[in-house]
This record gives structure tokens, C-alpha cells and sequence, in this order.
């Protein structure tokens, strides 16, 4: 089976030849002629199986039979959750449509927005991340009422970084006829909602990749959580390795390790998601050309870093499903070449060992290190944490022995106590004068409406507080107060 039977221009088989494509993988196979027939596409694959090619092709072979020019309007949108991702998209959609001279823009952030500006005004294809593309669209600087057909790769992915809202604003602005394609790596529920509201009669096309594949060792190494660094350590400098890809849960945990094995004589970098784009190019450049032969990255980080050097994938922290555990791992034993697979358990993951154990068909090898001591303490245990609300009844004195508040002396002791002094000759605190600080009334206690008043007796008004009531309901009459009023400062003479 080869290229030919899909009757692809001469100018994109001259495109699939100077890429070094021979036979067309499954999901090539099965995606091709759907997506060629115009047909709404569901496809189920994972990363490394040759997808990106899977609708590429199709893709450039329609838009040469429709003779659309190359070099704009925006006749495709590709959209990714990563910027790794659609770079690595884009360039696909360069080095095969070479010859037939269709242009491919990358639209993301992290750098400057203008150059991609321009380049999407002159680019058939744009490859975008849906939050810088969604910012130009409302700037007004990128118009997408031409385009005829949307892919959305690692839908999945997506869903989980939250880009939902923006898909569903950037699809708002699309034109209603359209073809839509839509990959994932798993098939959750959000995914099967968002297929049923956009895909018209879609052919679904899956192939069978729940099973990693048969030339990648798997290894568990049972470790205690604290013991994670430093059995990696060990392990490293036991295996001859030629890249290795370690998966961490936090972007803070993978910048930490990478520079713990820089210091420790590693050619070692990172991946995550708060550094710019010429740091993470930079990084993924130096990967791929042996300057740096182990990368640590969490799973947004790493999709969409493709290098055929990797021999093994480290879970420093096992997946949460068996599908990300087969996902990572794909990035080695790629083309028939061996691969390992370590993953660092603890006593927590039994859930998830048995899941990838089903997910690969047999009983996962536990391996220990002879020369590792399993035993060490942990010398910086996690800070316990603050409060931690009543103690228990058992723990608790008895109302007779507790202590009676700070400052404060028991009622019977301050009862017998002869040495405090009367009330009026205590010292007081602060500015207080003895007493108290208040003078005495030297008269009967006035009443509260006397004391409200603080003008003298004989030029209040009688009737109490009905009188001020009155004098002030004459004042919301408008007639002119009788009171006379002093001239002003500023009034002229």
C-alpha cells in the first residue's frame, strides 16, 4: 500500500517524497479518502501516529482541485492547545506543500503578534492557539468568513486547558457551511457533546491505540514519595540512555528537577508553561539536536514535542489514566525502534498500575536497586497544617484546671484579693484620668433627649423634641430661616 491510491497532484506527492513518506499509517489509511470526500471527520488517534499528515494532505490535494490561491484569504483554520503543537502543525503543512505553494501561517503567543499578522494575511492555512487568535479576531486584524474547513487536533487537550469558551466564540464567526474534522487522543463526554453540536454526519475513524506499542520495556519502581528525586538519580546513572523525557505533575516541580540534574552533571532541561516562546523553542530545539539529553515536562507542556532520539519516557508521576499513560509513552519506540518505560509508584497508585497494566496486556515487571536504601526518613516532612480545630474530649483538662483566661484572675481569687483598690482609685490605662476619666454630673442625670441637645437650657425651644421636629419641618417649608447669617469671607464688601 503507498500514496498513490489516494490520486494525490503530482506537486503534494513531490511534497510526500521530499518528507521521507513510503506507506501510509492507519489512521492515514482511514482518515484520507473520508476527509477527501468532504465529509465531516471524527478521528481517535494519538500523538505519533501520523495524524497531522492524516488530514494535511486531503486538506492541500482539495484546495488545488477548488484552485484556491495559496497565499490567502484564510480558506483553513487549524486550531491547537498548544504552541509546541501548532508549530510542529505548521511546519507539516510547509515542508508538504512546498511544491504546491501553499502557505501556512502559526498564529500563539508569547511573541510578537505582528509578524503573524502579516503572515496570515498572505497564508491559505492558519495553525492557531484559540487564545492569541481570539485576541487578533477582536482587534479586528484577522477576518475568517472565507474559511471552508476547521480541524481541531487534540480536541481533548483542549477541553482540559479550558479553551472551550474561546472555540466556541472563534466557531461563531466561521461561516455555517464548512467542513469540520476533529481528532482527539480519548473520547470523554465533554468531547462527545462537543462532536454531536459540530459535526454533521461525521465518519468516525479510530484506530487501535489503547495498546503502547510491543517494542517499549515497562518498568514500576516502587518508591516512597520523598524518595522520588533521588531514586531518579541513581537510576539515571545506571541506564544508557541516548534522550529521556520525564513527566512531572507541576510546572514548579519540573523546573526544580531539571536544574537538580543540571547541577548534578546532566545536560538537562525543561518544559512548562510559564516560559516565553523563545526559551521553550530554545529548549525543544536543543532536545531534538542532542545539546540537551533530558527533558522534564508536565503533559500540557509536552504536546507536541516530536523527536525520534527519545529511547526512554520516565513517569516520575504516574498519569491519572491509563489513555495519558499510553499517550506518554508514545514518544518512544516509535518506527520499530526499542523504547523503555519507568514509572515511579507509590503505595497510592495500585488503582492506576492495575489500569495500565490492562491497557498493556500483561503483568508489569517491579523492579528495586540493590544498592538504594528504601528505608531513609523523610527530613522535610510536608508542614502540618494550622488550626486543626478542637481537641479531642479525651485531651481535654477539666473545666476545674483549665487555665482561666490571659490577664485575668479566677472570680474566687479576685474576690479574697484585699489588695486591689476601689473602683475610683484604680490606675487606668493609657490617657484615661483617675475615675475613669470622666468628670462628675454634680446634678440629677440628664435625660437622653437633653443630653442629644448640646445648645444651653434657655435658648432651647420647649415641646422637647417635638419642637425640633416642628422647627425643622417650617425649614423643609422653604420659609426663610430666622436665624441671621454671617457674611462670608469671600462675600464682596
Amino acid at each position: 500500500m503507498s500514496f498513490k491510491q489516494f490520486s494525490f497532484d503530482r506537486r503534494i506527492m513531490a511534497g510526500i517524497h521530499a518528507c521521507g513518506y513510503e506507506t501510509p499509517t492507519p489512521i492515514q489509511t482511514k482518515a484520507i479518502p473520508e476527509v477527501l470526500k468532504g465529509r465531516d471527520v471524527m478521528g481517535l488517534a494519538q500523538t505519533g501516529t501520523g495524524k497531522t499528515a492524516a488530514f494535511a494532505l486531503p486538506i492541500m490535494q482539495r484546495l488545488l482541485e477548488k484552485k484556491f490561491s495559496g497565499q490567502g484569504p484564510i480558506r483553513v483554520l487549524v486550531l491547537a492547545p498548544t504552541r509546541e503543537l501548532a508549530l510542529q502543525i505548521h511546519e507539516n503543512f510547509m515542508e508538504l506543500g512546498v511544491e504546491a505553494g501553499i502557505r501556512s501561517a502559526a498564529v500563539f503567543g508569547g511573541v510578537g503578534a505582528m509578524p503573524q499578522i502579516q503572515a496570515a494575511r498572505r497564508s491559505s492555512v492558519i495553525v492557531a492557539c484559540p487564545g492569541r487568535l481570539l485576541d487578533l479576531m477582536n482587534q479586528g486584524v484577522i477576518k475568517l468568513d472565507k474559511v471552508d474547513t476547521l480541524v481541531l487536533d487534540e480536541a481533548d487537550r483542549m477541553l482540559d486547558m479550558g479553551f472551550l469558551p474561546d472555540i466556541r466564540k472563534i466557531m461563531s464567526k466561521l461561516p455555517q457551511r464548512r467542513q469540520n474534522l476533529l481528532f482527539s487522543a480519548t473520547m470523554p463526554d465533554d468531547i462527545r457533546d462537543l462532536a454531536d453540536k459540530i459535526l454533521y454526519r461525521p465518519a468516525t475513524v479510530q484506530v487501535a491505540n489503547t495498546a503502547p506499542a510491543k517494542t517499549v520495556e515497562h518498568v514500576f519502581y516502587p518508591v516512597s514519595q520523598h524518595l522520588k528525586n533521588n531514586l531518579l538519580f541513581k537510576v539515571l546513572e545506571q541506564t544508557d540512555y541516548d534522550s529521556l523525557l520525564v513527566f512531572t505533575r507541576t510546572k514548579h516541580k519540573a523546573k526544580n528537577l531539571a536544574r537538580r540534574l543540571a547541577a548534578r552533571g546532566h545536560k538537562a532541561t525543561f518544559l512548562q508553561g510559564n516560559m516565553s516562546q523563545n526559551q521553550r523553542q530554545r529548549a525543544l530545539d536543543g532536545f531534538r539536536d542532542g545539546s540537551f539529553k533530558v527533558m522534564v515536562a508536565t503533559d500540557i507542556a509536552a504536546r507536541g514535542i516530536d523527536c525520534d532520539r527519545i529511547t526512554h519516557v520516565v513517569n516520575l508521576d504516574v498519569p491519572d489514566t491509563a489513555e495519558t499513560y499510553t499517550h506518554r509513552i508514545g514518544r518512544t519506540g516509535r518506527a520499530g525502534r526499542s523504547g523503555s518505560a519507568f514509572s515511579f509508584v507509590t503505595r497510592d497508585d495500585l488503582r492506576l498500575m492495575r489500569e495500565i497494566e490492562k491497557a498493556v496486556g500483561y503483568s508489569i515487571e517491579h523492579r528495586t536497586l540493590e544498592d538504594f536504601d528504601y528505608d531513609k526518613p523523610n527530613t522535610h516532612p510536608a508542614p502540618a497544617k494550622r488550626g486543626g480545630g478542637r481537641k479531642p474530649a479525651a485531651d481535654r483538662k477539666p473545666a476545674g484546671e483549665r487555665r482561666p483566661g490571659r490577664g485575668r484572675k479566677p472570680a474566687e481569687a479576685r474576690d479574697g484579693d484585699e489588695s486591689r483598690k476601689p473602683a475610683g482609685e484604680r490606675k487606668s490605662g493609657g490617657r484615661r484620668k483617675p475615675g475613669g476619666g470622666r468628670k462628675p454630673s454634680g446634678g440629677p442625670a440628664k435625660s437622653s433627649d437633653e443630653r442629644r441637645d448640646s445648645r444651653p437650657s434657655s435658648k432651647r425651644k420647649s415641646g422637647g423634641p417635638k419642637g425640633n421636629q416642628e422647627d425643622s419641618a417650617k425649614r423643609k417649608t422653604g420659609r426663610p430661616s430666622r436665624r441671621k447669617r454671617r457674611p462670608s469671607r469671600f462675600s464682596k464688601v
